[in-house]
């Protein structure tokens, strides 16, 4: 038994460093993703091969830990869907991605994802989509090693065309919200700057949440309430920082939601630029490229912009006009090319469909 799957990446809109907060996120689907061709085999063994690189792992010796690299992400699928007790043997996987890795848009979970559709498919086990979600999601905290929330994989399995998801990350609950553009478009712009979330200043982020979590006495950073009576309560500075941007970037998700519902997408530029401002000065993730991508594209005639993803690296998104991109390429380029900085790359973001079977 053979197949081919496909797994998306995916764009947040809005809503950073929340969702391991146990907040609300607003992400879409990518066309481009991860497409995965794979076969059962026999003897217990998963040979996974991606752009000329090959492993081969045993099924019954998988544990966190063992694996590293890129192959811990299908590797640890295959690991976390044994454990939840879905009866999966042995494959050969063939990776193959039009979706730039470290770019911020989720390689890694579309790794993911794709992995669970194959193996499920592969020896015909039913499995829930959203339980899927949490597999994927075991796979990248405990074989990986990064400590991520549920957002990436929601997104992956779980989007339809021309739509944004809702997600609350606390309950798992999700909606679909129509994301008609009309005469805007989303823009990604590749910065260039390649990251790797296994370094450790994701972790920190998530541990300085949690640490502010326990001195404010809620389960969760979703649970502040009364923001200014929660930051007279804390004396660190940082976990202020981190407790700010969190707070307010829900309030942003619920408003851009707002805005979407009601036909004015234009206005969720604003959200989109006070986002980016927030993960830069309050919650420090930000970097040199991002921060003069924002500021050259919205100079240039984009509705506003932020950084996508962990942070530090990666990708960059614009809401702009559709007659105003040639303007905001240019300003942005020019903006690089003025501190010696290549160019970036660009591409436009199309709301789409989540993981899929293709064959």
């Amino acid at each position: 038994m053979n197949g081919v799957w496909h797994a998306p990446g995916r764009v947040n809109l809005i809503g950073e460093h929340t969702d391991y907060n146990e907040g609300l996120v607003l992400p879409f689907a990518l066309p481009q993703g991860i497409t995965v061709e794979g076969e059962r085999r026999d003897d217990g063994l998963l040979e996974l091969h991606s752009g000329g690189l090959r492993e081969t792992v045993e099924l019954a010796g998988l544990a966190p830990g063992r694996v590293r690299g890129w192959a811990a992400y299908p590797a640890g699928v295959a690991g976390a869907l044994a454990e939840a007790g879905y009866l999966v043997g042995g494959a050969t996987l063939r990776f193959t991605s039009d979706l730039p890795s470290g770019s911020g848009l989720s390689s890694s979970a579309a790794l993911e994802c794709a992995t669970a559709l194959a193996l499920t498919d592969l020896y015909e086990v039913k499995a829930d989509r959203r339980d899927l979600v949490k597999v994927a999601q075991r796979a990248e905290n405990a074989y990986a090693g990064v400590p991520s929330g549920i957002l990436d994989q929601s997104a992956s399995l779980l989007c339809e065309a021309d739509h944004a998801l809702l997600l609350d990350c606390r309950t798992g609950m999700s909606s679909r919200i129509p994301l008609n553009l009309g005469d805007h478009r989303v823009l990604i712009v590749d910065t260039g700057v390649r990251h790797a979330l296994e370094d450790g200043r994701y972790a920190d982020r998530r541990a300085e949440c949690e640490e502010a979590a326990r001195q404010l006495g809620v389960p969760a950073l979703r649970d502040v309430k009364d923001l200014a009576a929660s930051l007279s309560l804390l004396t660190d500075p940082v976990l202020r920082r981190r407790v700010q941007h969190v707070v307010t970037e829900n309030h942003r998700v619920e408003a851009t939601v707002g805005l979407l519902r009601a036909g004015a997408v234009g206005d969720v530029g604003a959200m989109l630029t006070a986002s980016h401002l927030s993960l830069r000065d309050l919650y420090q993730v930000s970097w040199p490229e991002a921060d003069v991508a924002v500021e050259a594209a919205v100079k240039g005639g984009a509705r506003g912009g932020r950084m996508v993803g962990g942070g530090f690296a990666g990708s960059v998104i614009l809401l702009v006009r559709r007659a105003a991109l040639p303007a905001v390429r240019e300003a942005v380029g020019a903006a690089y090319a003025a501190r010696g900085w290549g160019a970036p790359s660009y591409l436009e973001a199309v709301p789409s469909r989540g993981a899929a079977r293709l064959s």
